[in-house]
């Protein structure tokens, strides 16, 4: 066979191949890119038909979109850490209602624009609890945006001096769950509190905020500056609510203490 007629055979056995790979890339299909070769092949040796192979393969695609589109909330939840609820130590805060968070983690409470509020003194895991609850949402399909108090105040701020308060307001209202953590941590300025509370009485009824915060309701006058605002700020928080309390030792003293090695006798 002349040199033409062999390049001209080899052009024609690839020509499908290239032109299958570029469908695929065309209707975004990455891993039926990726993997139709090797599964073909694998197909082929257990003789499987052409529907299974197929229905291989669009499991397979179907699958690691589901797994792309959870990374992706993820990363647009922000959140500082990822938590689970396999690596919370339920007995190490007693306190805590383990029945009502396993409720909580199938976030059909979402559904219902329920509240969440988490409440107790410092260390004893609401980040941790209201992190794997963030987590959870983002893998049952919800947009979720977790923030600290202060930076959520900082945010509101600097929109309304940038006169893009409107946007940033329709933004947070668009996620299903808004973590606000760290109520009580820092006292809010007159200007920051209203801003605070305009944007959580927005969320009343369309959207669920899951706040975390080391002070009892009674104490959230010293950080919202006055009585009327908190007043109605809890009315809104706790209409469709759940209520977790978790006082008792700090969870983090305690794991510090397990870690650290006994000290040795004089």
């Amino acid at each position: 066979m002349s040199n033409d007629a062999s390049n001209t055979a080899t052009h024609t056995s690839d020509t499908p191949q290239l032109l299958l790979e570029h469908h695929l890339k065309e209707l975004r299909l990455p891993t039926m890119l990726r993997e139709y070769d090797h599964i073909a092949r694998q197909c082929a040796v257990e003789q499987v038909d052409y529907p299974r192979y197929l229905l291989r393969m669009t499991e397979l695609e179907l699958l690691d979109r589901e797994r792309r589109a959870i990374d992706r909330r993820v990363r647009q939840a922000k959140f500082p850490v990822v938590k689970t609820l396999d690596s919370f130590d339920f007995l190490a805060v007693p306190s805590v209602n383990k029945t009502l968070v396993l409720e909580l983690a199938r976030s059909e409470f979402l559904a219902r624009r329920e509240n969440v509020l988490l409440l107790g003194n410092s260390g004893t895991g609401k980040t941790h609890i209201a992190l794997a609850l963030g987590l959870a949402a983002c893998q049952q399909g919800h947009r979720v945006r977790f923030t600290t108090t202060a930076a959520l105040v900082s945010e509101l701020i600097e929109a309304r001096d940038d006169e893009k308060l409107l946007r940033f307001q329709k933004q947070i209202a668009s996620y299903e769950l808004l973590i606000v953590d760290e109520l009580g941590f820092v006292p809010l300025s007159k200007t920051g509190a209203e801003l605070l509370f305009e944007m959580l009485s927005q969320r009343y009824e369309r959207g669920s905020t899951l706040i975390t915060s080391n002070l009892p309701f009674q104490e959230w006058t010293d950080i919202l500056g006055s009585e009327r605002l908190t007043a109605a700020l809890l009315d809104r928080l706790t209409h469709h609510v759940h209520i977790l309390e978790m006082n008792g030792d700090s969870y983090r003293l305690k794991q510090s203490r397990r870690k650290r090695p006994p000290s040795s006798e004089r």
